[in-house]
């Protein structure tokens, strides 16, 4: 007689939380550990060739960019881990003789999807408050091509935006309020889409109070003269607030939930496109959810006579249709900040469809 029970044993449940948990954090680690090194290899030339940056440096850049690594390979990771612990419970007869105790093919993966599901909970709070901030200030501190950059939290870099008669870059932007301020910026003139002048300025404050900038360090090139002006301060900037410094790069990989809603309504309020930023948001819930999946994508190694010679076959199964999922993902998520997909369905179409994929494949051969 089936026991109809979600999770029938204690003692299975545990131990299968337990493999679940051993064999996706093993595999993570070893993963983190090879990615972070490959990185390490290809940037730390880049970090020491600046003047005044040490060893001590190297580790700030393994430090912030672990949990980035972390955050993004971690459903992967419980995919190899799932299919590791799969296949070994298959090998040994284990599902085999849970099976012929009355499991059935989802209650042996329940607590494995029980257990995804606090993982992805943990990634999901993770994300929001450690991942958020090491990808702004790694981002920052990459496009500033590692020279010191400020501590602020709320730094942007390699921002546009479009002003009066041309166009502004600033490499960084930081603070708030009265302590806005712009570093390294661009101010390029045009008339009838030629170029005119390009001045080069150091720091670009906000006058309090007036609708203006105060600029420091100033290097203007006037292409009609073809010479170089310097100067030590000046302004200009007219019309342009440091509100559209602040919605020109809206990057939800670097921004948490709670902001990035209140930059979306800003960006409507301004008028500007909000499918970039609402497919993000979004994607923020999917992408922990997707750990849910590889269970179930995973259990195809599970079933099936081992002696039938079929195991690595059923594990090559699983880990094409772990891949086929994160193709889509990119994909999908792509066509929503190109605005091709609605943003709702860029993030929860892939999810969705897998999820089907996954319950017909165990349905069909297993239940």
């Amino acid at each position: 007689m089936i026991n109809l029970d979600f999770l029938p044993s204690r003692q299975i449940t545990l131990y299968m939380a337990k493999l679940f948990i051993t064999r996706t954090f093993a595999v993570l680690i070893a993963l983190v550990m090879v990615l972070m090194m490959l990185d390490l290899l290809g940037e730390s030339g880049k970090i020491l060739a600046v003047e005044g940056n040490t060893d001590a440096d190297l580790w700030r850049y393994v430090r912030l960019r672990l949990p980035l690594l972390i955050s993004q390979f971690l459903p992967f990771a419980a995919l190899l881990g799932t299919l590791i612990a799969f296949t070994a419970l298959n090998q040994n007869s284990e599902v085999i003789s849970m099976k012929a105790a009355g499991l059935s093919a989802h209650q042996i993966l329940a607590p494995l999807i029980l257990t995804a599901a606090i993982v992805a909970v943990g990634l999901f709070v993770f994300n929001e408050t450690v991942k958020v901030n090491s990808a702004r200030v790694v981002t920052a501190w990459q496009d500033n091509d590692y020279k010191p950059v400020p501590p602020e939290s709320g730094i942007m870099s390699n921002v546009w935006i479009r002003s009066q008669g041309g166009q502004v870059h600033a490499r960084l932007a930081a603070g708030t309020g009265e302590d806005f301020r712009l570093q390294d910026v661009s101010i390029y003139r045009l008339e009838d889409r030629v170029l005119k002048s390009v001045a080069r300025v150091d720091t670009v404050r906000p006058i309090p109070g007036e609708d203006r900038w105060a600029f420091e360090g100033i290097e203007t090139y006037d292409a009609e003269m073809n010479m170089v002006r310097e100067g030590a301060t000046g302004t200009g900037l007219a019309g342009v607030t440091p509100s559209q410094f602040k919605l020109a790069t809206v990057n939800p990989d670097s921004t948490d939930i709670i902001t990035l809603s209140e930059d979306i309504e800003a960006l409507e309020a301004a008028g500007r496109p909000t499918e970039a930023a609402r497919a993000g948001w979004w994607h923020k819930i999917t992408a922990p959810l997707s750990t849910l999946l590889m269970p179930l994508l995973a259990s195809v190694a599970a079933f099936g006579l081992a002696r039938s010679g079929q195991v690595l076959l059923r594990a090559t199964i699983g880990m094409a249709l772990g891949f086929a999922y994160f193709v889509a993902d990119n994909f999908s998520l792509a066509m929503g900040t190109a605005g091709v997909y609605p943003p709702w369905l860029a993030a929860w179409g892939p999810v969705l469809l897998f999820f089907l994929i996954g319950e017909s494949v165990l349905v069909r051969t297993e239940e």
